[in-house]
């Protein structure tokens, strides 16, 4: 949550400074020029090891080449330890509304009036004018409930200590947002904003008749056997095998460090409350990216990208997953996510053949765009 990871985790002024910014974060952006590709994982646990080395209680990664599987780990960490996944959530969100549009059942394009009139309204937000595409894509401009700084407080600052056990309502969460100005109006930009996929997520249950989790466990966790993958609702624990997640509560980076493994994931919603770990990240992203979750029409939605910002040309959003063209040249599809002493990473290549899923337990030390850059370039972490 230190103000140094927003270079790393999140768009250039996609976030607020500070406790945003590894809370439900964005994905990481690729770094500058790598050295080719190499076989072995010998970068990428070297990457584990130096995260560690800077602080990090334990790292973990898997990676999958041509069905090959591979394993490290760090510091206080098991290969199969489950996490918080934060903003990879915000994929299998996606996913379920693009499956729901194949089957008739909605529009993208459908203004978010429509399914949930009279929600967003207030301080120039208006939901008659933003679709449900513009939610999955970033482009609605709808305020982001996690920058609020009362929220931040409560949440993620000291405030936790206190509040960490306590429900949060996704309309509640919806009325944080409304109660500030759009960042942007509808369509005109792109900003990295939380209440998107909690509204994509009320969506879901108002198409459905039924909590978006049962709509993500129906079609996405059970077809596919994640046995490690869970929608939590307001479940407070992480289930074993997991390891501990870390954090100082704060932007100071040399401030106390707190267990911060409880909490109320109802905080993130359809946004980021997710539970998973390597191997089923892996299994998640290889299907969608192959085809195995949506026809052909919706990957075409799904992958059809818009831009974050000019200073970032080789990093760009689709719906609900992201795009980025590594310094080797290399091009990766996934999502990254940060919540309360979790961060986490899970990318793969366009055809499937390549796949990588990471977690570290703290959320103000280690980088997780050079075990990206580590696994799928052979970069080793600078000294």
């Amino acid at each position: 949550m230190s103000s140094a990871r927003t270079a790393r985790t999140v768009v250039a002024a996609a976030l607020a400074a500070g406790l945003t910014v590894t809370a439900l974060a964005a994905p990481a952006l690729a770094a500058g020029p790598a050295a080719p590709a190499k076989k072995d994982h010998a970068a990428t646990q070297a990457a584990l090891r130096a995260a560690v080395d800077a602080g990090v209680p334990g790292a973990v990664a898997q990676a999958r080449v041509d069905g090959r599987a591979w394993t490290g780990t760090a510091g206080e960490r098991g290969g199969d330890d489950r996490f918080r996944v934060g903003s990879i959530t915000k994929t299998f969100t996606a996913t379920v509304l693009l499956q729901l549009q194949a089957e008739g059942r909605i529009d993208l394009d459908d203004p978010v009036e429509k399914w949930l009139p009279g929600l967003v309204r207030g301080n120039g937000h208006d939901g008659r004018k933003i679709t449900v595409r513009q939610l999955l894509n970033h482009t609605s401009g709808v305020y982001s409930y996690t920058e609020d700084p009362g929220f931040q407080q409560k949440v993620f600052g000291p405030g936790f200590l206190e509040h960490r056990y306590d429900t949060w309502k996704p309309r509640d969460l919806v009325a944080v947002a409304t109660s500030h100005a759009p960042a942007f109006a509808p369509g005109t930009s792109w900003g990295y904003s939380n209440t998107n996929f909690v509204l994509a997520g009320l969506v879901i249950e108002e198409v459905t008749g039924r909590p978006y989790g049962k709509a993500v466990e129906n079609r996405i966790i059970k077809p596919l056997k994640l046995r490690a993958t869970s929608v939590p609702g307001t479940r407070v624990n992480v289930p074993k095998p997991s390891s501990r997640a870390y954090s100082t509560l704060t932007a100071d980076a040399s401030a106390p460090v707190h267990d911060v493994t409880e909490l109320n994931p109802s905080l993130a919603h359809a946004a980021g409350e997710m539970i998973s770990d390597s191997a089923d990240l892996q299994t998640f992203y290889r299907a969608l990216i192959k085809g195995r979750l949506l026809p052909k029409a919706e990957m075409r939605e799904l992958t059809t990208t818009v831009p974050v910002s000019p200073q970032y040309p080789d990093f760009r959003y689709g719906l609900g997953i992201s795009w980025q063209k590594l310094g080797c040249g290399t091009e990766i599809w996934g999502h990254g996510g940060g919540i309360h002493g979790s961060t986490s990473e899970a990318y793969t290549t366009r055809d499937g053949r390549h796949t990588l899923a990471a977690n570290i337990n703290a959320d103000w030390t280690g980088d997780t765009q050079a075990v990206i850059d580590a696994e799928f370039c052979g970069t080793l972490p600078k000294p």
